[in-house]
């Protein structure tokens, strides 16, 4: 995926996709046969899973394996999914993470996708601490024109 492609429709080579679920390729061409997983083709015929097939996959492996242990949390809104998008420059980050029906998007250092590892096709889980921020200029403040 491109650094400005969106993840509302994006979709992977099926190698990128078994890579990512880990597993081979006949595996999931086995689960398409078996309509456990849909995917589409590309004008060329090349088979391409969508993320969100991806996305659904992880997440019935995960109620199956259980949670991941976790030491110590405080944040109650925490999505898992999978990274779709990173953008990066040598400050800063944006990075998209599509979770279920959710898409997330965190702006951070570009030194925190580096220490983090982060790359597009990884699981992570976004914490969400705060809903919204509000921006106020105080008074006596002369607007610039």
């Amino acid at each position: 995926m491109t650094a400005g492609e969106r993840s509302d429709d994006a979709r992977v080579r099926v190698g990128q996709a078994a890579e990512m679920l880990g597993v081979s390729v006949e595996t999931l061409r086995r689960w398409e046969q078996e309509g456990r997983l849909r995917m589409d083709r590309s004008e060329g015929g090349q088979r391409l899973v969508p993320i969100g097939e991806i996305t659904r996959l992880l997440t019935e492996r995960r109620r199956v394996a259980g949670d991941r242990p976790i030491v110590a949390q405080s944040a109650r809104n925490r999505f898992a999914g999978i990274v779709t998008r990173i953008e990066k420059d040598r400050v800063a980050a944006v990075v998209e993470v599509l979770a279920g029906p959710h898409r997330l998007v965190s702006l951070m250092t570009a030194e925190a996708v580096e220490e983090l590892g982060l790359v597009v096709g990884q699981e992570a889980v976004c914490v969400v601490k705060a809903t919204n921020v509000i921006v106020e200029v105080p008074s006596g403040r002369e607007g610039r024109g």
